[in-house]
């Protein structure tokens, strides 16, 4: 049995891409002062979130 501490596959582009987002929209918002960019960071955040879960349940709900 392997044991990765890092995502890979499906896992990692979901926690690379909302974490992309969340990094972008929270630019955007200090540049432009536009609070409609809070919803970019928000939804960066969650499929960040989405990710670490799902590669948590990959290895099986937690560390053994």
């Amino acid at each position: 049995m392997r044991d990765t501490a890092s995502p890979r596959g499906w896992p990692l582009l979901l926690v690379m891409a909302g974490a992309l987002a969340a990094m972008a929209g929270t630019t955007a918002l200090f540049i432009t002062h536009e609070h409609a960019w809070r919803y970019l960071v928000a939804a960066g955040c969650l499929v960040q979130c989405i990710g670490w879960v799902r590669h948590g349940a990959r290895r099986g709900g937690g560390a053994r």
